[in-house]
């Protein structure tokens, strides 16, 4: 499995609840697709919100997010980590 970066931007003053109720819509979909969304996070003030996840592909991705409403403007394969 591979992990994607996928951002959404346009989420201008994003609250909170907000964004664990778009999160938890993800998470109820996300099996289907052999997908697993880990984190997000959200920049009010610019509208920018940032979905770490893995799956098969970032086809797959998108399709979670399209079901749960809120399709992502770009998604990233992130083959490398360090910690």
């Amino acid at each position: 499995m591979t992990k994607f970066m996928d951002v959404h931007h346009d989420m201008r003053g994003v609250t909170e609840k907000q964004l664990q109720e778009a999160h938890r819509a993800d998470l109820a979909v996300e099996r289907e697709e052999g997908v697993h969304f880990e984190r997000a996070w959200a920049d009010p003030s610019s509208g920018t919100v940032y979905c770490l996840s893995e799956g098969p592909s970032k086809e797959a991705v998108q399709r979670v997010h399209t079901r749960a409403g809120h399709p992502a403007d770009e998604i990233h394969p992130v083959p490398l980590t360090v910690s």
